[in-house]
């Protein structure tokens, strides 16, 4: 059959659908991450980058790990975000500073930098041309598993020191408490 001849997707088609799924799984991360980043409180920034874990999940079932996207979730949301708040909870309030008049050049060279960055990627996504790759595995736990204690062992025990400076961090703080 000649791919020329097939025709595109439809939005009511399957192909349609996950390509549409798939931009909202986009869409959830980046603004998850725009409300992590531009939140003045930091139980908002830390809700924001919640969104953004579990956007990120959704992507990685797109890309044919399950196992991996609810790691995605019970390590990321369930355990660093959770840190993360508790770490706020703890943390001494502070008094609102006044920080100086920001620079004039500021917000036109952050949209300058940040336009140029956009109108890169999206040229380069336009111009690439993007081929549909065979399933190499089928994303079992067992396959997985044994990746991750064989050929992906060292990023396996990369991931256990970070969650453990994560938890003495949470001790260190629930230790000292507010007062201190």
């Amino acid at each position: 059959m000649n791919p020329s001849t097939l025709a595109s997707p439809t939005l009511l088609s399957v192909d349609g659908l996950v390509g549409v799924v798939f931009l909202i799984m986009v869409a959830i991360t980046i603004i998850g991450g725009l409300i992590a980043c531009n939140s003045d409180r930091l139980v908002r920034s830390v809700a924001g980058l919640v969104v953004c874990f579990i956007g990120v999940a959704g992507l990685y079932f797109f890309l044919n790990s399950p196992f991996v996207a609810m790691m995605q979730i019970l390590i990321y949301v369930g355990a660093v975000a959770v840190t993360i708040s508790f770490a706020i909870m703890l943390a001494a309030p502070e008094e609102n500073k006044k920080i100086g008049p920001p620079s004039i050049l500021a917000g036109p060279l952050g949209f300058a930098t940040a336009a140029l960055i956009t109108g890169g990627f999206t040229v380069l996504a336009l111009k690439t041309e993007w081929h549909v790759y065979k399933k190499l595995n089928d994303g079992s736990m067992k396959t997985i598993g044994l990746q991750l204690l064989t050929d992906y062992s060292m990023v396996f025990e990369v991931v256990s020191i970070v969650l453990l400076i994560a938890i003495l961090g949470a001790l260190v703080i629930a230790r000292e408490g507010r007062d201190n």
